[in-house]
């Protein structure tokens, strides 16, 4: 007994210890894009920064390693894949950030047939430098998410593209694999009744690199990617401003974590942070506003619970753009900000500690009074 308690007793001092080597936060900022994602290899002690056409590489101590300068398209959320690769959402589309990139880039703005929506898989480890390119660099493929540009086109759902993405088990299952998640903008729009779900599409990435990966090439918009998900969830929250901003996994809790632009629908409590269970089992049912039976998600039970709706989630600043579970309560939050006078976009990623209260459910680890 005396041995197990021992040996518990030094597991515990060697997590305090992991999470000490942890910065309280990390700042990084450039003058073009808002910061969009955020994603941490903690064993490589390597952070991650999407930047709207940008991907920024830095050390533990926020000092620039790499950079990705010349994207095609809007950049967005991030996760860390299973592969050590990054994994981000890549818009390409007719809106006025498309245009803006397509005139930094000197090529043709699409038009809205032609908007296509890709998962970037960047290969992190090749970035070794300031300013290096995605097409003469090598060091970025995409894979065509075909069912969002299906729907984007129909204006289905008022779907405007994807941004929120992470890697999860399979829901309702026991199965311990990780699975792509990948989650739809959804358009603000208080006139249509459409709109009031997140859809979230689900992925098995075993073959991409084999069947779908394809290297960048400016000028030209592939669509070499899965013809259909896996599975194609729906989860009521009321609707949303652009929809799931960032997606995160939690292995902590067992949830995935929703951070949204607020909605402006009156009858909704119009939360920025929602989450669901992992763990429960998808039904088929009609989605509030639709005709057609869908896999249904709930919410999870805890947050602030909206009476009228039914809705749950909590009233939390940051998170839109990016959320980083570290997966032992820890997280890594981005605090966007834009400094007026010199126009600098910055990100300070905070370390963060999950509570779960409703009406404080992360609090500053810097904060916290601890014995360790």
């Amino acid at each position: 007994m005396r041995k197990l308690s021992a040996i518990v007793a030094a597991l515990l001092l060697g997590a305090c210890a992991l999470a000490a080597e942890l910065p309280d936060s990390l700042y990084v900022g450039v003058r073009d894009g808002h910061v969009q994602g955020i994603a941490l290899d903690r064993a490589k002690g390597c952070m991650y920064f999407s930047f709207t056409s940008s991907f920024i590489k830095t050390d533990l101590s926020g000092n620039i390693i790499g950079t990705i300068n010349r994207i095609q398209g809007h950049l967005g959320a991030m996760t860390l894949g299973p592969d050590g690769r990054v994994y981000a959402s890549l818009e390409c589309k007719d809106d006025e950030i498309g245009k803006g990139i397509a005139d930094r880039l000197g090529i043709e703005n699409l038009s809205h047939d032609q908007a296509v929506f890709y998962v970037a898989i960047i290969d992190v480890d090749r970035i070794d430098r300031p300013g290096m390119d995605p097409e003469k660099d090598g060091v970025m493929t995409t894979v065509c998410i075909r069912e969002a540009v299906k729907d984007y086109a129909g204006s289905t759902y008022g779907c405007t593209g994807i941004d929120g993405i992470t890697f999860a088990p399979a829901i309702g299952s026991r199965c311990k694999k990780l699975f792509l998640y990948v989650a739809y903008g959804i358009r603000g729009d208080n006139s249509r009744t459409d709109n009031d779900n997140q859809v979230i599409l689900c992925y098995d990435i075993k073959d991409w690199k084999r069947k779908y990966e394809t290297p960048v090439v400016f000028g030209t918009v592939p669509t070499n990617g899965p013809e259909k998900p896996l599975h194609k969830y729906f989860i009521h929250t009321g609707n949303t401003t652009w929809g799931v901003q960032n997606m995160a996994y939690d292995a902590a809790t067992g949830r995935i974590f929703l951070a949204v632009y607020k909605g402006k629908k009156p009858q909704y409590p119009n939360y920025p942070l929602f989450c669901f269970d992992v763990d429960q089992k998808p039904v088929k049912a009609c989605p509030k506003g639709l005709s057609v039976k869908q896999e249904m998600l709930r919410l999870s039970s805890d947050g602030l619970l909206d009476e009228s709706t039914g809705v749950r989630g909590w009233n939390f600043k940051w998170g839109s753009t990016g959320l980083c579970p570290l997966g032992d309560g820890l997280w890594y939050i981005s605090e966007n900000h834009k400094d007026k006078a010199t126009g600098i976009q910055s990100c300070t990623a905070r370390l963060y500690r999950w509570t779960g209260e409703g009406s404080k459910p992360f609090v500053p680890r810097q904060h916290e009074t601890t014995d360790h």
